[in-house]
């Protein structure tokens, strides 16, 4: 395999690449050639998940050939797996060429003898996540970068179980992609039968039965949504129908399928950009609430009014509307369990434990809450799993998908304001309710950055290192009662380089390195005490960040 740039330049220059990308080459060689620095500097890894990066010409791009490698290294993983007739289903966004991947990704399986299922349209993430397990599939793929901008496209690969690859096949498939030297390696074939919205119907019927409220309808509920320009129009506003939510206004602005976001640069319901168009438009219809789906539809934004929502509220309204409803309709079960990531906020924690529930912690990455799932169904006397969550708006309800779903969070989303509504409140009324009760709880995430470079890889690391072996004693003035180190392995769950700090005061501090980027990310929380405002509590949250990042001399020269 190449390894310098100059050799894997020249390896495309030689090989059987496509004519138009050679020449395309040789003219950046002459007039640019800083410009393939980047493209050609290494093989786009393919990680636990999948891939994700910049489309364009090179081997540390997103293109036809990078999907062919990969996907032959998945072929190749299936044909391993015991059994005969493997199917694999496929799905793609609205981005650019996320089409023609999808239809490239098909080839390579179909030339490896593997069935192929083809989404005929685009495809929300959590609907692949079903149809994986509808058809009975070995595995699926979903062609998306989620959330990022245009520029990006991505590949997420799904096992038979509904979830994102977990170990041991996560491995495995990066193990057989790696040995993908060549696109001489790659079997090309053209079979494939497309599907068609006859899916959406078969999901909707399984997302109708999850109603708890159906008198709820009857509430005049005005709701404004926006797709992002992403996949969400195909399922949301039928979904939301379904449920007796007919009183949908779109975001004309974000409605068209388009791989550029043009009113949603950005396209992150986590981001307010994303969020101003439909919040304005919240705003002159005097609706009651505003949801926008990302362009995978995968993860869901809230508002009400003027207040905007961060993924730990939403996770925990909906989670408090679940126990509550379940409850007062005596249907709470006694082994009812919930699902969080353990960045993902404490009042969850307390809601769920309130009303008798189990919550369980899992790692960062909802594939782990989708495999608590399976773990639970297939264990004796187990946990009923009933609702997941994690706080960078990602949430599970019922369990026929096994990733995070837009779709069935907007309709819970919908009933839970209905349900509001009819008690002449709002869901920022229930939210206010909900810290008097349990205390505010306050959340932020950020990114110590470092130099782009090994150097910076370096420096993330040594501060890892530095934090386990003379860890602060005290943070913001509050002792540190508790020092939780996940790297050996910890409450169950496989090893990974977190560290978690608990607080005298309640508050915590969980701190993990990206992975792919020189940054080191701190999820904090403050909890509120007796009579403290959440001005106070905000205040107090901004100060052991700081208090934590001059405690490790970040940003000293």
């Amino acid at each position: 395999m190449p390894t310098s740039i100059h050799e894997r330049i020249q390896s495309w220059l030689k090989g059987p690449y496509d004519p138009e990308m050679k020449a395309e080459i040789r003219r950046l060689l002459e007039v640019d050639p800083n410009s393939l620095q980047d493209a050609f500097f290494k093989d786009l890894s393919f990680g636990t998940g999948g891939m994700r990066g910049v489309m364009g010409i090179g081997t540390n791009r997103m293109n036809i050939y990078t999907i062919r490698r990969a996907t032959q290294g998945l072929a190749n993983t299936i044909r391993k797996q015991p059994g005969e007739g493997h199917r694999v289903f496929i799905g793609y966004d609205v981005r650019n060429h996320s089409r023609e991947f999808a239809e490239e990704a098909a080839r390579v399986l179909s030339g490896n003898n593997i069935e192929v299922l083809l989404s005929k349209d685009i495809c929300p993430t959590p609907l692949v996540s079903f149809a994986c397990r509808y058809f009975h599939c070995t595995a699926a793929i979903m062609i998306t970068a989620s959330h990022n901008p245009p520029q990006y496209n991505g590949y997420k690969v799904y096992w038979s179980d509904g979830c994102q690859v977990v170990p041991p096949h996560d491995a495995e498939i990066m193990k057989e992609v790696e040995q993908i030297k060549s696109p001489a390696q790659v079997v090309l074939g053209n079979a494939f039968e497309e599907v068609g919205s006859e899916i959406d119907d078969v999901y909707l019927e399984h997302l109708k039965q999850l109603q708890m409220l159906p008198a709820m309808a009857s509430v005049p509920l005005h709701i404004v949504y926006s797709n992002l320009h992403g996949t969400g129009i195909r399922l949301v506003p039928k979904a939301l129908k379904t449920w007796g939510y007919t009183h949908v206004h779109l975001v004309k602005e974000q409605q068209s399928l388009d791989g550029n976001f043009p009113n949603a640069p950005s396209p992150n319901p986590e981001e307010e950009k994303a969020m101003q168009l439909g919040m304005a438009q919240l705003m002159r219809e005097k609706g009651d609430l505003f949801i926008a789906t990302d362009p995978d539809a995968d993860r869901i934004g809230l508002a009400v009014g003027k207040t905007r929502f961060n993924g730990n509220q939403i996770g925990c309204l909906c989670l408090h509307h679940i126990c509550k409803t379940l409850r007062d309709k005596g249907e709470f079960p006694e082994n009812g369990a919930f699902v969080k990531s353990i960045v993902t906020t404490e009042l969850f924690r307390k809601i769920a434990e309130s009303f008798g529930g189990k919550c369980i912690d899992v790692l960062t990455g909802f594939k782990y809450i989708g495999e608590q799932i399976g773990i639970w169904e297939k264990a004796f006397d187990s946990y009923q799993y009933l609702f997941g969550a994690e706080e960078s708006y990602g949430y599970l309800f019922g369990t026929f998908v096994r990733d995070k779903d837009a779709v069935s969070a907007a309709c819970l989303i919908a009933e839970m304001a209905a349900s509001a509504k009819s008690q002449g409140k709002t869901l920022v009324d229930i939210l206010h309710a909900l810290y008097a009760e349990f205390g505010i709880h306050l959340q932020s995430l950020t990114s110590l950055s470092f130099p782009d470079s090994q150097a910076g890889m370096d420096e993330t690391n040594a501060l890892m290192r530095t934090l386990r072996t003379t860890p602060p004693q005290e943070i913001g003035g509050q002792a540190v009662v508790l020092r939780e180190d996940f790297l050996p392995g910890l409450h169950h769950l496989p090893p990974s380089d977190v560290l978690r700090f608990w607080l005298k005061d309640q508050s915590k501090l969980v701190i993990r390195p990206s992975g792919t980027e020189p940054k080191v990310k701190i999820y904090a929380e403050a909890v509120g005490v007796e009579r403290e405002s959440e001005e106070q509590v905000d205040a107090r949250l901004k100060a052991l960040v700081e208090s934590f990042k001059n405690g490790i001399g970040y940003g000293r020269k």
